[in-house]
This record gives structure tokens, sequence and C-alpha cells, in this order.
């Protein structure tokens, strides 16, 4: 760890750089497909979303810095650094982090596979009988889709999509003066890792590179390499607009196809990345990133297979023994014994009191999937109106909502049709709801929408009740099982009239008068979090306590950070539990003396986001859809709400101790900026936060500590059975 010397709070050296944090981050995963007392096949999978995050880091952010490059946008970042300096900083780390990945592929993960008895093989230490099995696959199975695509005089150099994996091959034939350069597409609906008879695997790229005399003609010799690109991902929709047309009102209906032709124009983006096999001559992939459009210092020569992120799909039956014990989600307690063909029961458990879910430990599919489609075949519900951000490819919900559509419920959906990578079905997805009969907003103009909220409308003897559903995550039930969330049902009159209030601007674009309680970006939020921040600070020079204590996925809002440094200077206490980017330095002298952040890590994506201000005693909770980033304060519309209810609060309290105790899979950041891994002691028992969760949510007894006195537990901090 390197020293860091007194840092003044609005100088450069208060921020750590985003992007090398985002990269940290990366780092941390690379661990954990490193650690050998996890499950073999759970490291292999963490090294496939390795090879994903880097894909991702590629496109979006030195995409985004070579575009700002171009723009001639040179706005120092808050660290004070340049995009230039930015990109080469990024380059450099982003190379070397990929080296790193691997030599663990190679030296570590392939050899403990072999030695597990499934083996990942070359093709060149296939025995006789196994390449002849290999051949005859390939002349069944693969050879029929192929297409060779020669470059000469006649034929220009082949479009090369984005993330593909292609062969390029030095054909040499009697009578040419010069080899012929074939492009060779591995194709994807063919399974990458290729069983062996017998047992064992072997990459489907190499099955082709050497059986490719059965496609080119006799008399033929040919040397083969492998090469895949990546391209960057274009601007936001909005961004593409000409400045002078950007506070223009659109056209009804020209957001749709303004991002039809955005997702056009990214099959086409800018190379960021040329990755190339081990050995390919030098000459050969200066050419190829010519012809791609690539920059010579974004050729990155693999050491390892290419397309690394396939490893995630590297699961063989059986062997169950080298994987995570399987996790099923359990019905919350208080939703258990519901009659499944009684459509009011879950309203008037909801009526009964406000439930926290925590997701995966408890079943989405029997909260709030439920929740929908109970209001949709409720012959008492009138009304629904959820958002849409991202949701499954065969999305229940969906469903569900054009079921109560054709039931003749009126249905409002807000689909966000600029959710990166999701803008296609998206548009897909709204159009069939609209065909149903559904009343669908595609966004709003300059603003994604990232809510997470639902709202259903009922009939009663009372008069009508709107029930809600605040969440911190999407409507995807493929995801809520592989991603920690948060998710409250309520019907608290205060806080459905505030959820009515969002969906009516979302429809009707414009801004409410109040929200309730409901915390609003861009509207209130970014003010309401700086007046919590500050008022404990004066609760700390008051002599009452203090403190902040928050979970969030990234951290980077510069006016944020600065609130934190001041309130811990005042002597606030502030624990950030941040999952992977964080922009702020802690427990630098002077600077932020007692701010702790740390990041949890597991098999589930933590994704929840919980916030919690001591306020002289009288702690207050909140949940939503924002993280502290600028984008999701100024730049999207975000709820946060404040939980009221007791017992949540409790449920809250003990969520944020646990992981704040977690002895094994979490990070702490060091002044530096760096981040290590929390051992426990041989003494000590492995308190793992996810692990946990799935012990309490399971009925077992689990014995965890209860934070001291300031940090909202008792001054002992003594242990607590649950």
């Amino acid at each position: 760890m390197e020293e860091v010397r007194d840092i003044v709070i609005d100088s450069p050296e208060a921020y750590i750089n985003r992007e090398l944090s985002w990269l940290h981050f990366a780092s941390r995963v690379l661990e954990l497909a490193e650690d050998q007392a996890a499950p073999l096949l759970e490291r292999v999978k963490f090294a496939g979303i390795m090879g994903m995050i880097y894909d991702e880091f590629a496109m979006n952010r030195i995409g985004g810095l070579r575009r700002r490059i171009e723009k001639g946008n040179n706005r120092l970042s808050p660290d004070g650094r340049t995009p230039r300096d930015e990109l080469q900083l990024c380059r450099q780390e982003l190379q070397r982090q990929t080296s790193m990945l691997c030599e663990v592929v190679e030296r570590r993960l392939r050899p403990a596979l072999a030695e597990a008895g499934i083996p990942l093989l070359d093709y060149d230490q296939l025995d006789v009988a196994q390449q002849a099995s290999m051949r005859r696959s390939f002349h069944e199975s693969v050879e029929p889709i192929l297409t060779p695509l020669a470059v000469d005089a006649g034929h220009p150099f082949p479009f090369i999509s984005n993330l593909g994996l292609s062969l390029a091959v030095q054909l040499h034939r009697e009578g040419m003066k010069r080899p012929r350069f074939v492009r060779i597409k591995v194709p994807p609906n063919r399974p990458r890792w290729t069983p062996l008879p017998g047992g064992g695997y072997v990459p489907l790229e190499q099955v082709i590179a050497n059986n490719l005399d059965l496609l080119f003609p006799g008399g033929s010799h040919w040397e083969c390499h492998f090469f895949r690109l990546i391209r960057g991902a274009r601007d936001d929709p909005w961004d593409r607009l000409p400045v002078e047309d950007q506070e223009l009102e659109l056209a009804p209906g020209s957001l749709i196809g303004m991002v039809s032709a955005e997702l056009t124009a990214r099959k086409f983006a800018g190379v960021v990345r040329l990755e190339v096999s081990n050995g390919m001559p030098e000459a050969l992939r200066n050419w190829i990133a010519a012809d791609v459009g690539a920059d010579p210092v974004d050729i990155v020569t693999m050491g390892s297979l290419l397309a690394l992120t396939d490893l995630v799909n590297f699961q063989p039956e059986g062997y169950n023994e080298l994987r995570d014990p399987p996790h099923k989600p359990v019905t919350h307690p208080q939703l258990r014994h519901l009659d499944p063909a009684d459509t009011g029961a879950i309203f008037r458990r909801i009526r009964s009191g406000d439930i926290l879910i925590h997701h995966p430990y408890q079943s989405y599919d029997t909260s709030i999937l439920r929740f929908l489609e109970s209001a949709a075949r409720d012959p008492c519900v009138l009304a629904i109106k959820l958002t849409i951000y991202r949701t499954n490819r065969q999305s229940p919900i969906i469903q569900t909502l054009i079921e109560a559509a054709r039931r003749g419920k009126q249905v409002a959906v807000l689909v966000e049709i600029t959710a990166r990578s999701d803008e296609a079905p998206n548009i897909a997805w709204g159009e069939q709801l609209e065909k149903a009969g559904a009343h669908v907003v595609y966004g709003m103009e300059r603003l994604k929408t990232h809510v997470k909220l639902g709202l259903v409308v009922r009939e009663e003897d009372a008069g009508i009740r709107r029930y809600v559903h605040v969440s911190t995550g999407n409507y995807h039930t493929g995801t809520a099982r592989l991603y920690e969330d948060l998710s409250i049902l309520s019907c608290n009159p205060d806080l459905g009239a505030g959820v009515a209030a969002v969906f009516n601007e979302l429809t009707d674009a414009i801004s409410a008068p109040g929200y309730g309680p409901l915390l609003v970006a861009p509207h209130n939020l970014r003010a309401r979090l700086t007046d919590l921040i500050r008022r404990e600070a004066e609760h700390c020079g008051s002599g009452r306590p203090s403190g902040i204590r928050a979970k969030m996925n990234r951290l980077q809002d510069p006016q944020i950070i600065r609130e934190l440094y001041l309130a811990n200077q005042a002597g606030v206490p502030v624990t950030l539990n941040v999952r992977d980017l964080c922009c702020l330095r802690a427990g630098v002298p002077g600077l932020s003396p007692a701010i702790r952040v740390f990041s949890t890590l597991g098999r589930f994506l933590e994704h929840g986001r919980i916030y919690r201000f001591e306020n002289s005693g009288d702690p207050e909770y909140f949940i939503g859809s924002a993280d502290w980033m600028e984008r999701n304060l100024d730049h999207r519309v975000e709820t946060i709400m404040p939980v009221t209810d007791p017992a949540i609060c409790a449920e809250l309290e003990r969520i944020l101790s646990i992981y704040e105790h977690d002895n094994c899979t979490a990070w702490d950041m060091q002044p530096d900026g760096a981040y290590l891994r929390r051992r426990h002691t041989d003494a000590e028992e492995c308190l793992a936060a996810q692990e946990t969760f799935i012990r309490i949510t399971s009925g077992k007894a689990v014995t965890i500590p209860v934070p001291p006195g300031e940090a909202g537990g008792n001054p002992a901090g003594k242990k607590e059975a649950i």
C-alpha cells in the first residue's frame, strides 16, 4: 500500500479516477477466479465474468473516452486528468489485467479442470480417435454453415461484427504470388466448447482450424490464427442530436425512430480493442487492425483462448461438488400460507403491514410476480402501472400485463427504450403491450427512466386503495435469482399518492407539484440527500449521535463526495458498502479519517441500495433505485422511499450489520484506493454475508455481531442470535 500524504478537500487528489476505480472492481472479481478455496466451476464462471467485464469496459468506457477526444472535449476529470490521460491509463491497466486473467486460465484453471476429469484441451492434445470424432462432427454440423470470405481485388475486407470470434487464414496455392487472406467466422449458434468422446472439451475454433482441408481445394496449404474485435458503444441517443436541437420538443414517436437509428449505427461503431491469438505475425495483425480501423495500441495479444466470456457457459453436467450448493429462494414467511386461488389474499396481507422482501434469498415468484399476477386476475383491481427498464426475453411479467389489459384493466407501462443493450427488446415489448390495449410510454425526453415502481389501484369496500411496489431491482424474474435486491410492498396512502404522482409525470411529461414522502431525481433527491448529510454534521457538532451508513452499487458524484468529506471532518462516522466503482478516498488523515469503504462480492451480484442516517438517535432509513452518481441524481428519473415501519427498519439494520461484519467476502478500501480482502483468523468463524442470508431465510440459527452504539446497535457490541 502506498503512503498517502495529507490531501486538501478540493484538490484532484481527493478523488479516485472513475475508470480506474471500475478496473479496481474488476481486479476483485479476478481474485474470486484465483481463489483455490472456491469450487472449481465457480472459479471458471468468474473467469468468464471477467471476460464480460473487460468487454463492457472496452465498449463503454474506452469507447466513451475516445468519443470525447474525437469531439475535442478536454474537460478534466474530478481527479485532474484529461481524456487522453485517462485513455492511456485505462489501456495499460486493462492490458495488465487481461494478461493476469490469461495466466489464471492457462496455468490454474485448465490444469485444475484436467485434474478434475473435465479437461478443456487444445486440439493438438487429442488422440487419434478424438481427432477422428471431431472431424466427423465438424463435417456434419459445422462445415455446412461456414462461409469463408476471401479478401482480394474483387472482395473487400468483410465487415466484422462486434464480439465475434474469427479465423484469420493465410491461404497459399500454387501459382499465387502472395497468400490470400480468408476470414471465417466461428458460428455463434454452435457450442463453443465441443464435447469429446470419453470426456473433456475442445474449443470450436480449433476444431475448425484443424479441419480446413475439407473447405479448401487440394494442393493448398495455410497458416491459421484467431482474432476478435470489440466496437465502442455509441452515445446515448440524446447525445446524437445536434446541440441546437437538444432543447427542441421532438415530434410524437420520434424517440423510437431515434433509438432505432442508433441501434443501426451501433453495429458499425469504431473498433476500440482487437484481440489476436498468441503467435499471429506482427504484419498480419497490423494489416487486420488497419482494415477494421483499430488503433495499433489497442491490439491485445492474448496469452490464452480468445472470447473468455464464453467460460460463463462452461458448465458440464454433473460435478455438483465443483459448484456452490444449489440455492432455492424461499417464500417470505408472511406470504407462505396464501391461497393460490384467492386473488385478493396478497392485498389483504399487505393491508396488515408493509412487507420487505430480500432477493434472491426470498422468492421473487411468490412475492412480486404473485402480486402482479393477482392484480391481473383480481376483479377488484382497476388499474396497473409499471416501469420496465430491463426484463426477461420471455418475460412472465409482460405476459401478466398483457393478460390484465385483455381483461379490461387499465394498464400503463413506462418502457425505457434507451436502456443500454436492451433497446431492441424493450421496443418489441412496448409494441406487444400496445397491441393488447395497454398504454405505453417510451421514456422521457432527455431523461432516462431508471425507477423501479409498480402501482395497483383496487376498488374495495372502504373505497379506492393504492398498492405499491418499490424496488431496487428490475422487473426481471431471471436476474431476481442472481442479483441481491430489496423490495417493499405497501398500501401506505401517502406513499401511494407519491408513486401515483411519479407515474403521472412519466405519462404526461409534466412535473408533479409534489411526491409525498418520495425523494425523486432529478427534482428533489440531490437536495434532500445533501440536507440529510449536513444534518448529521449539525447533530455531531451539537454532541448528538450521528452517523451515515449506506449500501449502493457506485459512488461517483463529486458534490456528494465533498459533502461526505465535510461531514466526516466534522466528526460524523461514515461506513459505505459500495459494490464496484467508488471515487471517494477513504481513511485519509485530515480528509476522510473516519470514512470506511468496503465492497462485498459473492455468488450473487450485489444490487440493493440502503441509506441510513443516525439522526440524533432516531435513525432514518431509505431504499430505492438510485446510486450516488451524477447520472442518477441529475440525468435520470429515480425514486428513493423512506422506510418508517419499525419492523422493516430493524430488518434493514440487521442487513447492514451482516455486511459490515463479513470477514471473508468483503474488501476494504485503503487510503491509496487499493482494496484488501478481509481474512478471518483460525479462531474465527467465517462470516460470509451472502451465505449468512441464505441460512437466515432457510430458518437456520445464525449469530451475528450487533454494531456498537453510535453505529446503530448496542454499546457493548455484543452478538445476537437470530
